[in-house]
C-alpha cells in the first residue's frame, strides 16, 4: 500500500483506526438508466497521526468528482436540520447581536436553508457551495451564492470585492476538506477584526465511544476531536474561545473561534472542561484507537445475524432512508437487495435511483405501506426519532423499525 501523510502536520500515516474495504462515493446514486455502468471502488482506510492525532483518510478521488453538478444532499429535506438551523441563528443573534450592520458568510451553504434565517431578520448573508445545482435552489429562494469551493484564493477574491465576515459559519464542512491548512487558512484572511467562526462537526469522541463507523466515507476526509481542531485553528492564528455539545449527525460539536490577537472574546471553562474530557477518553493515545476496529467488526457481524435471522425465517427487511452513512454501513456489511428488498427517502432527487454498490432501489416512503414489511431498517438511525414520528403508521401496519448503530436494536 502507498504511503500517506496527515493533511495538517504531514507526518507519515501507519496507524490504523479501521479499514473498511473497498466502497464507492457515498453520494454517488445510480439512475435507474445507468444500471449497467460500472462503479469505481475505492479503499475506505481510516488512519489517526500519532504527531497530532488528526484522523483522516487519505484522498482517493478528486473533490470535484464528489461535490459536483449532481450532488444530491440537500439540506431543507430534514425536518431536523431545519430546526437545528432555526434554533442556531436564534441563539447567534441573542448571544451576539448580529442585524443588519453585520455580514454573515456561510461556507457549503447547500441550499439556503440557514442563511434564509438571517436573511428574514435584515442580516446580510452569502453562501458560498461548491455544488451547483445546489447552489441553485438557494439563488432561487434569493440567497446569493458564489459556486466555489473555499479556501485562501476564494477567501481574498472576498476580501477584494469588499466582503469580510463578522459571522463565518462552517456547518459539517470541515471534515470534507481535503487540504485543511488551506481552508483554515481562508478563514484567517476572511474573517474580519472582531469576527466570530463556527464550526460545527461530528465528535470524534462519540463515533469512537458508540461505533459510529458509517460516519466514515470518502467525502469525510478528516474526523475532529476539540484537541486536534484547536491544534490547527492555533497554527493559522485563531483561538477557540467557547464551544457547544449538539446532538445532531449522533453527537456533533460547534466550536466558536476568533483571531489570536483579538481578546474581546473570553475563553469559556467548556474549552478546558471538554479538553481534558477528550484526553481521558484517548483521542491522544494510539492505543485507544486499536480497540475501534475490533468494535466495529462486531457490529458488522451482529446486522448480518439479524437480517439473515429474519430472512431465513421468512420476515421482510426494507429499509428507511437514503444517506451517505447508511452507504457506508450496507457496502461494508455486504448487504444487498438479497437481505433488503428496497429503501425508501423524502427526498425526489434519490428517488428513482440506487444506492451505490449495493444498488438497493431508492422509493417514495408510501411504498412501505403498499408493502407491508416486517422490519423498516432506519439507515440515518441519528434522526430516528424524526423517522419514526413523520412514519408512525408503519406501526399500524405491524412493521417494527430497526436501528443499526451503536448496536442493532428493534425499536418498541
Amino acid at each position: 500500500m502507498s504511503s500517506f501523510n496527515c493533511r495538517f502536520c504531514n507526518t507519515t500515516l501507519t496507524q490504523t483506526v479501521v479499514d473498511l474495504g473497498a466502497s464507492p462515493l457515498a453520494n454517488s446514486y445510480i439512475a435507474i438508466d445507468k444500471t449497467q455502468d460500472a462503479e469505481p471502488f475505492f479503499s475506505l482506510h481510516a488512519f489517526v497521526c500519532d504527531e497530532c492525532f488528526l484522523v483522516q483518510v487519505p484522498p482517493m478521488a478528486p473533490r470535484e468528482d464528489i461535490f459536483d453538478s449532481e450532488y444530491a444532499y440537500f439540506s431543507s429535506y430534514s425536518a431536523s436540520v431545519l430546526k437545528h438551523a432555526r434554533e442556531y441563528v436564534d441563539h447567534m443573534v441573542e448571544r451576539f447581536q448580529f442585524d443588519s450592520g453585520h455580514q454573515v458568510i456561510e461556507i457549503a451553504s447547500n441550499d439556503g436553508y440557514l442563511l434564509k434565517n438571517f436573511k428574514e431578520r435584515g442580516v446580510p448573508v452569502l453562501g458560498i457551495e461548491p455544488c451547483a445545482n445546489v447552489a441553485a435552489v438557494a439563488v432561487e429562494a434569493g440567497i446569493p451564492s458564489r459556486v466555489q469551493f473555499f479556501g485562501v484564493e476564494t477567501a481574498r477574491q472576498l476580501v477584494g470585492d469588499g466582503l469580510t465576515a463578522d459571522l463565518l459559519i462552517g456547518n459539517n464542512v470541515l471534515a470534507h476538506v481535503p487540504n485543511i491548512n488551506d481552508f483554515v487558512a481562508g478563514i484567517k484572511i476572511v474573517l474580519s477584526v472582531t469576527g466570530i467562526v463556527t464550526i460545527e462537526f461530528p465528535h470524534l469522541m462519540k463515533m469512537l465511544e458508540l461505533n459510529y463507523y458509517d460516519t466514515i466515507y470518502h467525502e469525510h476526509y478528516s474526523y475532529l476531536s476539540l484537541y486536534s481542531v484547536e491544534k490547527i485553528f492555533a497554527h493559522h492564528g485563531l483561538t477557540i474561545f467557547d464551544v457547544d455539545e449538539i446532538r445532531p449527525q449522533g453527537g456533533s460539536l460547534r466550536i466558536y473561534a476568533r483571531h489570536a490577537e483579538d481578546q474581546s472574546q473570553p475563553v469559556s471553562v467548556r474549552v478546558g472542561e471538554l479538553r481534558a474530557r477528550e484526553i481521558e477518553g484517548g483521542v491522544n493515545s494510539v492505543q485507544r484507537y486499536s480497540k475501534f476496529s475490533e468494535q466495529v467488526h462486531r457490529t458488522k457481524r451482529d446486522l448480518l445475524r439479524f437480517l439473515i435471522d429474519a430472512k431465513e425465517s421468512k420476515k421482510t427487511v426494507v429499509a428507511y432512508g437514503a444517506p451517505a452513512k447508511g452507504n457506508t454501513l450496507l457496502n461494508f456489511c455486504g448487504v444487498g437487495t438479497d437481505l433488503i428488498e428496497y429503501t425508501v427517502d423524502v427526498s425526489p432527487h434519490k428517488q428513482n435511483h440506487l444506492l451505490p454498490g449495493t444498488r438497493i432501489p431508492i422509493h417514495a416512503p408510501q411504498k412501505i405501506a403498499e408493502t407491508k414489511p416486517d422490519y423498516v431498517l432506519i439507515l440515518p438511525w441519528n434522526i430516528k426519532d424524526e423517522i419514526i414520528s413523520q412514519m408512525s403508521e408503519v406501526k399500524g401496519l405491524g412493521s417494527q423499525f430497526v436501528v443499526p448503530l451503536p448496536n442493532v436494536e428493534v425499536v418498541a
